[in-house]
């Protein structure tokens, strides 16, 4: 069988990014399934849009599915992954089970212990959502994959995803992500903590003149990620978990990502 056969790929979680790598895999010739059971308003309108096939169960979902790709809320990754070990024993040739997930290592690691015997690949996703109207794959994230059967994934590089493998095992994508995360969003914490700080002293003019003056650069990144984040602070509380059990002990940093954790779900509720 060839990359460019057929293939059906069912995606947990039709979110932002979940609905757009549906569409991408769509557009580029796959045949993508989804659930929308309990799903609000706004996911099914998502789904839609997306053209993406809609089945109304689990093992529906997955019966005729070569990948079942989750990208969901790390918070609820291992219940996700629960959920679906039954439905997927039961397939008659049951998919790759494809972790895609904000989620430390050691959460990936328990995640894979419940498919003993079922293809798994632990797949860190690392850049925006695909744009839509291109098979592209440079015009969406990078799929980084690790583990045994990373290399399964490479037949959804023919339908429009950025594959690469990584040399390591299952948690090595998943590290990886959080590493990036960990610098991006961690950095994006550190610009509203002290933004807030600097304005709770009537220093916010100051401080935008000071770094205009001697960090231009700076100044500019802090305007294009903070009001971003914003509306997206509540999906990030679960993954600075995550990241500050990579990280490990207090001493090691981790107290930084706890306290960003706290930092976005206060900002999740003001807006």
């Amino acid at each position: 069988m060839s990359d460019r056969d057929s293939v059906t790929v069912a995606i947990v979680g039709a979110g932002e990014m979940g609905a757009a790598v549906g569409r991408r895999l769509r557009e580029s010739g796959a045949r993508v399934v989804t659930s929308i059971a309990g799903r609000s308003a706004e996911s099914v309108a998502r789904v839609r849009s997306a053209g993406l096939e809609v089945v109304n169960d689990d093992d529906s979902l997955v019966r005729d599915a070569s990948f079942v790709l989750s990208i969901v809320p790390p918070g609820v990754a291992v219940e996700v992954a629960e959920r679906l070990r039954a439905p997927i024993s039961r397939a008659k040739a049951p998919p790759v089970f494809v972790e895609c997930n904000a989620i430390s290592p050691a959460t990936c690691r328990r995640i894979c212990k419940l498919f003993d015997a079922t293809n798994f690949i632990d797949a860190g996703i690392i850049g925006g959502p695909p744009v839509a109207g291109t098979q592209d794959p440079a015009k969406g994230p990078r799929f980084y994959a690790s583990g045994r059967d990373a290399y399964l994934m490479t037949r959804l590089a023919s339908f429009g995803l950025d594959v690469a493998i990584l040399d390591g095992p299952v948690g090595a994508a998943s590290g990886l992500k959080l590493s990036y995360a960990g610098l991006t969003k961690g950095f994006t914490a550190l610009c509203a903590t002290m933004l807030g700080a600097a304005e709770r002293e009537g220093l916010n003019d100051a401080l935008r003149a000071e770094l205009a003056r001697s960090q231009p650069n700076y100044l500019k990144q802090l305007d294009r990620f903070v009001p971003a984040m914003r509306p997206k602070a509540s999906r990030f509380v679960d993954e600075m978990r995550q990241i500050a059990e990579f990280v490990g002990s207090p001493d090691d940093g981790a107290t930084i990502y706890e306290g960003a954790a706290l930092l976005y779900q206060r900002i999740a509720r003001s807006s």
